[in-house]
């Protein structure tokens, strides 16, 4: 008994070999997209929360935006329009703020780079006790902001029991009241205190990366270590000093603590958060708060969407560009 086995009839004619592969190409489409979306079904459960846990919250923020409602007066509520929007745009406190803000974060992030740096060319090095330092110097960065701000206060700038103030007693120099006498300072001293570790273990990450081999090749040409550094090192940080410097700039953008433990908004350091804080608990301005907080909001995005954009240029390009 014989069998006979059936083959798929061959295309004998351009248009019908046309037609098979068209035919082929759509069925690869169709199951791509459905591979495609069978992956993002795994990722809806958590974009769905997502959106419930900030979208929403951002919603009914915008809809308190648009009423007239302070908490003095409970009773005398009512639609307001833009209202809020122009008085936050037009009170002259907005842009002060915003000065302040991108002072504050500016100062900040340019001084934690430049020590963090520093330390991290240190702790580069092989030396007994390497592993202790490290986790040492990480520490700044793990404590609470408020916790941080509440021991630099005490501790440090205290007219009465502060090191600094003991530190100028006994040189024979006056005493310093940091918060009332230079409260930016102040703010940017704890600030910079407390971001250096991050700085620090991004750009350690990136030297414990360089090749050691371009080193000792540098070394034996007869290169010393100031052309070393700027010539093969610094280059090589490059990538890693752009992701320190956007993801500190964002994180510092949101800094609250350190300004309402230190300085309560004085002498130039109102930011953006504190100013929100401010017209929502001190001034009980539902509204106008709500209006503020979604002037921040869009200012935030903004800003971070640049940052988004330059870390992934930054990864794209390898960090080559």
């Amino acid at each position: 008994m014989t069998t006979t086995t059936t083959t798929p009839p061959t295309p004998s004619t351009p248009s019908e070999l046309d037609d098979v592969q068209a035919l082929a190409a759509t069925d690869k489409r169709r199951v791509q997209r459905k591979e495609l979306w069978r992956n993002r079904g795994l990722l809806l459960p958590a974009v769905i929360f997502l959106i419930l846990l900030t979208q929403i919250p951002f919603l009914t923020t915008i809809g308190f935006s648009l009423t007239k409602w302070n908490l003095l007066y409970p009773n005398d509520r009512a639609f307001a329009g833009f209202d809020n929007y122009t008085s936050a745009l037009t009170s002259g406190d907005l842009w002060p703020s915003i000065v302040a803000t991108v002072l504050i974060t500016a100062i900040s992030v340019v001084l934690a780079l430049l020590f963090g740096l520093l330390f991290a060319m240190l702790l580069n090095r092989d030396f007994r006790g390497r592993a202790v330092a490290r986790t040492l110097m990480i520490t700044p960065f793990l404590i609470m902001p408020a916790a941080a701000s509440l021991i630099w206060k005490y501790s440090m700038f205290d007219t009465n029991i502060g090191m600094l103030n003991w530190l100028f007693r006994t040189l024979h120099l006056p005493v310093v009241s940091w918060s009332t006498e230079h409260p930016l300072m102040t703010v940017i001293i704890v600030l910079t205190w407390q971001f250096t570790p991050f700085m620090m273990l991004i750009l350690l990450a990136g030297l414990q990366g360089q090749d050691q081999g371009i080193l000792e090749a540098a070394k034996v040409d007869g290169a010393g270590t100031w052309r070393t550094f700027t010539w093969i090192t610094l280059p090589h940080l490059r990538m890693y000093i752009e992701i320190g410097v956007l993801l500190g700039s964002v994180i510092i953008l949101q800094v609250f603590d350190p300004i309402a433990i230190l300085t309560k908004g004085t002498g130039g350091t109102k930011t953006l958060a504190y100013l929100l804080y401010e017209r929502a608990f001190i001034g009980l301005d539902v509204g106008q708060a709500a209006a503020y907080g979604v002037v921040t909001v869009v200012l935030t995005i903004i800003v971070a969407t640049i940052a988004l954009k330059s870390v992934f240029k930054v990864f794209m390009a390898g960090g080559s560009r």
